[in-house]
């Protein structure tokens, strides 16, 4: 991927890195995710499935909850989410219902991306809303600390 995004994504970026690390050190596949609108954090979300025994509880899926509790509506027109890997279908058709204005992700996910690598939801003409995607950004590090989760977890 190309070095074509913005300034302040690679700082998002590091943030949402952050919250994957604090996943990873509570077992939970290391991903994290920050919502950013106007330039302020928002909110943020990482991995809590195990935590909660919930499939549905996603980074991306509790940063956009808990934007929508703090912002006061569903609607997150405005705003971008920051995840360190490629959303799932579950995820990106969530962010398109969210009406978010852009995707920022790290690590294209081969075995699951629904937002370019294995299918395109979150840009599908077929649909209401379409956002802005802008992918590779940290995707070294982001995939980095994914490969070693799973390399321990395989032991």
């Amino acid at each position: 991927m190309g070095k074509d995004y913005e300034k302040d994504d690679t700082v998002y970026m590091e943030a949402a890195l952050k919250q994957a690390r604090e996943a990873c050190s509570c077992g939970e596949v290391p991903v994290g995710a920050v919502l950013v609108r106007g330039g302020e954090i928002v909110a943020f979300g990482r991995n809590r499935c195990e935590e909660l025994k919930d499939p549905t509880a996603h980074a991306e899926i509790l940063a956009l909850r808990e934007g929508g509790r703090i912002l006061g509506g569903w609607r997150l027109e405005g705003c971008t989410l920051y995840v360190t890997l490629e959303p799932c279908a579950m995820c990106a058709g969530a962010l398109v219902q969210a009406r978010l204005a852009r995707l920022v992700y790290g690590a294209a996910d081969p075995k699951g991306g629904a937002c370019g690598t294995l299918y395109n939801i979150v840009q599908d003409q077929r649909l209401n809303h379409r956002l802005a995607v802008t992918a590779g950004v940290l995707e070294a590090e982001c995939a980095a600390l994914l490969r070693e989760f799973f390399k321990k977890r395989r032991g």
